[in-house]
């Protein structure tokens, strides 16, 4: 092996290293803290984040590979092009994961729903946990139906023209520990979950959560699941990925 091989190899190697560095914070940022599992299959983002890992780890270092020369005038320039382009396609990526990260789990009606980041419109109220807890997980929250007439007829216009639903809208929001009762009264037997799930799947997640009592179905973009409750202590014990429905 010559040694213009080995110092493209050598400095391939290196670049491989950095980006295995950014890759690895990506991660625990997008399956630890943003997407907490199983929401990244709810939402579907594996994929997004699947390409961005691939750009990462493999195009960055195969540039440096092929334009390395020791000697090169312009070999800076070139590292800093495909650093710039590297960098920016990474930004682009975690910056799009962020603003689809799930920040509420929202109950409403008869079941829960997750609410990413941009799907809340506009609105003037000021939910302080909005803003100071949003980049650290979902959070539970109440959305209240039961409406005045002409709340009712506000929200029935805002979906029929604009396709707002009413968990998109922070005005309806109030404390999860207010859906206590309607999460009792609809609550389901965890006997119902064979009728969308293999027996042994079901027993192997239910095995792990020992205190659950009881399921509600969890309305997300991409996979819809099941969150697991505990109906005597009015507890929510985990999101879990079982069908809610065929």
């Amino acid at each position: 092996m010559n040694s213009l091989i080995k110092d493209k190899i050598k400095a391939a190697s290196i670049h491989l290293l950095i980006s295995l560095f950014l890759a690895l914070i990506c991660f625990l940022l997008v399956y630890l803290v943003w997407y907490p599992s199983p929401l990244v299959t709810a939402t579907g983002v594996g994929g997004l984040f699947l390409m961005m890992l691939g750009i990462d780890l493999v195009l960055g270092p195969a540039f440096t590979f092929i334009v390395y020369k020791k000697f090169k005038k312009t070999l800076k320039f070139d590292l800093c092009v495909i650093a710039i382009i590297q960098l920016s396609a990474m930004i682009y990526g975690v910056y799009s994961m962020y603003e689809g990260r799930p920040v509420w789990i929202a109950f409403a009606g008869d079941r829960f729903e997750l609410i990413k980041a941009n799907d809340i419109v506009d609105s003037d109220v000021n939910y302080e946990s909005t803003i100071k807890n949003s980049s650290f997980g979902p959070k539970y929250i109440f959305v209240d139906m039961k409406l005045a007439p002409t709340q009712k007829l506000d929200m029935m216009l805002k979906e029929a023209q604009y396709g707002i639903s009413p968990v998109q809208r922070m005005e309806y929001y109030k404390p999860f520990e207010l859906a206590t009762l309607e999460i009792r009264a609809h609550a389901q037997p965890l006997s119902i979950l064979k009728e969308f799930n293999n027996p042994h799947q079901i027993n192997s997640v239910l095995s792990q959560y020992p205190q659950a009592t009881a399921w509600l179905p969890l309305k997300a973009n991409a996979v819809d699941m099941v969150v697991l409750i505990n109906q005597k202590r009015d507890e929510v014990i985990k999101i879990v990925d079982l069908r809610p429905w065929n």
